[in-house]
């Protein structure tokens, strides 16, 4: 791909990923810091929510995901790799904390997602899978495989967007389809699944098919 495009691609994931996050903090620490919006379709009897508590592990939560989607958008810049790479190595460090973190309090989060445990069951499976995943590029990393390692951070960081992809396309079932909430959102999170595959295999097949120029 020519290397302009490239350019632009990325200057567009950065301004996206810097838009997204301020809109996410905003929406959840300050515009509706009660979640009330989304803790009106928490209807699982068998799993009443302790709120307060829920509310701290969410705001975690948050913040940490938002600190994955920033911190691994600007890793994928050559021009700071190749300037700057002891602070690339420490960046990537702070993604593998703030991924961990997610998933930890994901853990939580999970058995009182909307949709019980058809929803819960493939949100452990998910985070088992990005954890897996960051700490595959680790390796190839430290195992000099720099093409291998940028690979698997594609894979590993589309999952920051999962959150989006599952209410996009639980929008797309209400509103296109007349689907009822629920439905809506168990359809998000496995279509979100699908879709976190098929975008991270798509940018490694053209983006980054060929090995990156090392510093």
């Amino acid at each position: 791909m020519n290397i302009s495009i490239r350019r632009l691609l990325y200057m567009l994931l950065l301004a996206f990923a810097l838009i997204y996050t301020m809109y996410t903090l905003y929406l959840n620490l300050f515009l509706d810091p009660g979640a009330s919006d989304f803790l009106v379709h928490k209807t699982e009897p068998n799993r009443p929510l302790h709120i307060p508590l829920w509310l701290n592990i969410m705001y975690i939560h948050v913040i940490a995901a938002c600190l994955a989607m920033l911190s691994g958008a600007l890793n994928f810049s050559s021009y700071l790799l190749r300037r700057y790479r002891r602070w690339h190595r420490t960046n990537g460090y702070l993604y593998i904390l703030a991924v961990l973190v997610v998933d930890l309090t994901s853990g939580y989060l999970a058995p009182y997602a909307t949709g019980g445990k058809i929803t819960s069951i493939p949100f452990n499976l998910v985070n088992i899978a990005w954890l897996w995943i960051t700490i595959t590029a680790l390796v190839q990393i430290k195992r000099g495989n720099w093409l291998r390692h940028r690979r698997w951070m594609v894979r590993s960081y589309v999952f920051c967007f999962t959150n989006m992809f599952i209410h996009g396309i639980s929008l797309i079932g209400q509103h296109l389809f007349g689907m009822e909430y629920r439905l809506s959102y168990i359809c998000g999170v496995y279509g979100a699944i699908v879709v976190d595959i098929a975008v991270a295999e798509l940018i490694n097949r053209t983006i980054f098919r060929y090995p990156a120029k090392t510093p």
